[in-house]
């Protein structure tokens, strides 16, 4: 069957369509988790305001709280994360003023800024000029919000925010959570984990683990087979991600991770870079799911191409 030559411009105008409501969906889920945080926050904060409700529970109202939604809804919502949420709704009262714009990670660094106003301006900046997280941190860090009030070359100023903006390329560390969340799964605590296990976990609740992974990922393939002229390789999961116009390929490690699993992972790369890789597409990516990593192990294992 003979295909015909699309309409480069119908083809581009589809694909930013796409593109465009992808987006506007990680969004709508970005804004839902914060306004549910906020509500959780709003209703922490009242209930320790009755009074003799607080004086009977003290401070173990949020250890308590915590132990029993981490037991059914997992770790999101441990005593660490209930006081952030608490201090989300103090931070920011009124629910209508917050910008859907912004993620729970962009707010948690809004929680850092203790003075009122700066915490306001970033958070309307970073809305506005549509900051990463990264670039709202970097801004919180050097104090921008203060520099501009004392500096009397302003333009000058804001010229090199922009430039030290632009020159924060996205990366795909910019794209995945780390440590990605698998609570969701329902995997029991106790025991060794088979990857086939949480491979087949994963496979379950493909559409939670796609959130909970980061942005712009579409499923590719499951155990996909590449090939040497002597040997067969399987990667465990198989993904493709539009933001990034890459492929990333995901192995499941279930104990601490060692040299040898990112040797494996970087000749996965290669090889897939090598094989599948098409002319459009940027070098492809490896992400390593395992229960715990030792820094040190990384850095010098990596190896850089």
């Amino acid at each position: 069957m003979s295909h015909i030559e699309l309409p480069p411009t119908l083809l581009d105008a589809l694909r930013g369509l796409i593109v465009q409501a992808r987006r506007q969906a990680l969004r709508s889920v970005d804004a839902i988790q914060v306004q549910t945080y906020w509500h959780i926050g709003r209703h922490i904060v009242e209930f320790e305001q009755g009074g003799q409700a607080r004086a009977a529970y003290g401070k173990r109202l949020l250890p308590d709280l915590g132990a029993a939604l981490t037991r059914e809804f997992g770790k999101g919502f441990d005593a660490t994360n209930l006081r952030h949420m608490r201090g989300f709704y103090l931070a920011f009262p009124k629910c209508d003023a917050l910008r859907r714009e912004l993620s729970w990670t962009h707010y948690r660094l809004l929680l850092r800024v203790d003075a009122p106003q700066a915490r306001q301006w970033y958070m309307q900046e970073a809305a506005e000029q549509n900051w990463s997280t990264r670039a709202l941190e970097r801004q919180i860090g050097t104090l921008y919000y203060e520099r501009l009030l004392s500096s009397r070359d302003k333009e000058g100023l804001l010229a090199e925010t922009e430039q030290a903006l632009k020159s924060q390329n996205n990366t795909p560390r910019d794209f995945v959570r780390d440590p990605v969340m698998l609570e969701f799964l329902g995997l029991p605590d106790t025991g060794r984990l088979l990857e086939s296990d949480l491979e087949r976990a994963l496979m379950d609740k493909l559409q939670q683990f796609l959130l909970e992974l980061g942005k712009g990922f579409a499923f590719v393939a499951r155990q996909q087979r590449i090939s040497t002229e002597t040997q067969d390789f399987y990667i465990d999961l198989v993904f493709y991600n539009y933001l990034l116009k890459c492929f990333v390929l995901i192995d499941l490690k279930t104990g601490h991770l060692t040299h040898q699993d990112i040797g494996q992972m970087d000749m996965y790369v290669r090889l897939y870079d090598d094989l599948r890789r098409g002319d459009n597409d940027n070098p492809t990516v490896g992400i390593l799911l395992c229960g715990s990593k030792d820094h040190s192990v990384v850095r010098y294992s990596v190896i850089n191409p």
